[in-house]
């Protein structure tokens, strides 16, 4: 099924059920970031907002996790306080290749790969009584085609 589907409408979950990571389109050819996606911690208000930025040399498809980050003009010490998780992410398709995320009109990854999510989340605000309780396995299986 992620055959037949973009990358910017692609949702995946984690083994635990506990996670939802949604990709939504950006809809701006002057955007920096290659994809948008949100994070929604499952049984709790919580969502994370993220995106994807290719970088070069290697090239490579780097993300960042973010939780309640202040809008507009942001120092690079308000971007490090609001930020959960960054890294590089992968794409891993049917039969096991890993790869860089695809673009958002690009194919749909079968899985996705967030190396040391899970930890970073153990260690951010969003750990704890009320909040999330269940840290996430590195890699995101495919659910759906969102339309």
């Amino acid at each position: 099924m992620a055959a037949e589907c973009k990358q910017a409408n692609a949702v995946y979950t984690d083994r635990d059920g506990a996670y939802e990571l949604r990709f939504t389109p950006i809809a701006s050819a002057a955007a920096a970031a290659s994809n948008r996606f949100t994070v929604k911690v499952l049984k709790t208000p919580l969502v994370l907002d993220g995106y994807v930025m290719p970088s070069e040399d290697p090239a490579r498809s780097l993300a960042m996790v973010m939780f309640k980050c202040p809008d507009g003009d942001a120092t690079g010490a308000d971007l490090e306080a609001c930020t959960i998780w960054q890294g590089m992410v992968y794409g891993i398709d049917a039969k096991g290749t890993l790869d860089n995320l695809q673009p958002e009109a690009g194919q749909a990854a079968d899985k996705i790969l967030f190396p040391g999510i899970g930890p970073a989340i153990r260690a951010s605000s969003i750990w704890g009584k009320g909040k999330a309780s269940v840290a996430p396995w590195d890699v995101l299986d495919f659910k759906e085609c969102a339309s």
